[in-house]
């Protein structure tokens, strides 16, 4: 494919350039049916592991377009291939869940779940796939190798990525190189970002139950108050990243939502706490919860409670990128979008779980910019107002299927 596109162009112009350039072509011809794609998705989000909707808009688009795929995979995933069957093989993954979030925003197309919103641009991530489905199986014949298409559930705390991994995504043919997009309100429209080496941090949730004794407000001598613990607790987590941790590491330690009582006049039998801790390393995120143990229990115990301290779900590992892999991303995007408009980012502290992907294949996690203030998509991921500049969609688009093309042909396709 890449080698009858450079006839498009003139000799003098090198291949490396012209490709990116002629994919975006592409992807902006079918640039409003990724949208109408998006907008579905928007309109019927569901949680990790409920994406039942969703996987079959993704299977009824992918056999409109003549493409195999195995479903289901991870519970509510989708795997598409395209290609030979044969190596070299790349890979590039969406996710598909959304969150329990009330969407406030005023769009058409905004969701018809009550209490269920795209707001971290899952909807994006699938429309934008599916666009390079569409444009890659039309010269399926040209492709020499494979390209897998991920289609992911349940990558807000469920670790689909995980289950994808351990249910042969990356294998026959073994993966040799993996691609994610997210898309990213920090970074303006027509330009992406990433890094080398730790883009994204490790991360857990985090349980913490106070017990103490309840009664009346008026009495509390005569109990044992959770609350008072509770607020004990949750100032002193803090000292544990300005105090415990050096000052050259990075962590988080967030207490989110807090549960106790029903009533103004009554002390509760106990608290809950619910919260987030995050490193930049496996490492510190272990150093981390032992310290949040130690520190709840004793506090409690000070005060006559106890408290129980839990990580439930699943502990995400760093997301790490290699080297080779985001300087050839980098390349594509600065053909595509000029050389100022791929950009080097500092490590961020949220989590994903496309980290399982990178633990064991070569691969790339990207920050695709959709910042527009003109329309008011300004509001970062995991907001009740979070909007989508739908002109990054087609931009997405291009780079999945120049990251796949290239690569093959880098890797001797």
């Amino acid at each position: 494919m890449v080698r009858q596109w450079r006839y498009l162009y003139n000799e003098n112009e090198s291949w490396l350039n012209m490709y990116p350039k002629e994919a975006q072509k592409e992807a902006k011809k079918i640039s409003d049916w990724i949208i109408e794609i998006r907008r579905e998705l928007h309109r019927y989000p569901e949680l990790m592991y409920e994406e039942v909707k969703t996987s079959a808009l993704v299977r009824r688009e992918l056999d409109k377009l003549g493409i195999s795929y195995k479903s289901p995979i991870a519970k509510t995933g989708v795997l598409a291939t395209i290609g030979s069957g044969n190596s070299p093989c790349v890979a590039l993954r969406a996710d598909m869940d959304a969150l329990p979030i009330h969407e406030e925003t005023e769009v058409p197309f905004k969701s018809e779940i009550d209490g269920k919103m795209h707001a971290c641009g899952h909807d994006c991530h699938t429309a934008m796939l599916l666009g390079a489905a569409k444009i890659l199986k039309e010269r399926e014949s040209e492709i020499k190798g494979t390209i897998k298409l991920l289609f992911q559930p349940a990558e807000e705390g469920g670790a689909g990525g995980k289950l994808m991994r351990e249910e042969g995504a990356l294998e026959s043919p073994e993966v040799e190189r993996i691609f994610g997009l997210h898309v990213w309100p920090l970074l303006p429209t027509g330009t992406v970002g990433s890094r080398e080496g730790t883009f994204l941090a490790a991360t857990t949730f985090l349980e913490i139950t106070v017990e103490g004794e309840g009664g009346h407000a008026a009495m509390p001598h005569l109990t044992i108050d959770p609350v008072v613990t509770s607020a004990q607790i949750i100032t002193n987590l803090q000292s544990i990243v300005s105090r415990k941790l050096d000052p050259l590491d990075s962590g988080v330690i967030s207490i989110s939502t807090i549960h106790g009582g029903e009533a103004s006049n009554v002390i509760p039998p106990e608290v809950k706490l619910q919260g987030t801790i995050r490193s930049l390393t496996n490492e510190g995120l272990k150093y981390l919860q032992n310290e949040v143990k130690t520190v709840a229990e004793t506090i409690a115990k000070a005060h006559s409670c106890k408290a129980t301290v839990r990580y439930p779900g699943n502990d995400y590992p760093p997301t790490v990128n290699d080297g080779k892999a985001w300087d050839f991303a980098k390349g594509v995007a600065k053909n595509m979008l000029g050389e100022s408009n791929a950009v080097d980012l500092e490590p961020v502290m949220g989590g994903e779980d496309f980290a399982y992907y990178t633990e064991k294949v070569k691969g790339c996690f990207v920050a695709l910019g959709m910042r527009n203030e003109k329309i008011d998509a300004v509001y970062n991921v995991h907001h009740p107002l979070f909007k989508m500049d739908e002109d990054a969609l087609h931009i997405g688009t291009a780079l999945h299927t120049s990251f796949a093309l290239q690569s093959l042909d880098e890797l001797g396709a």
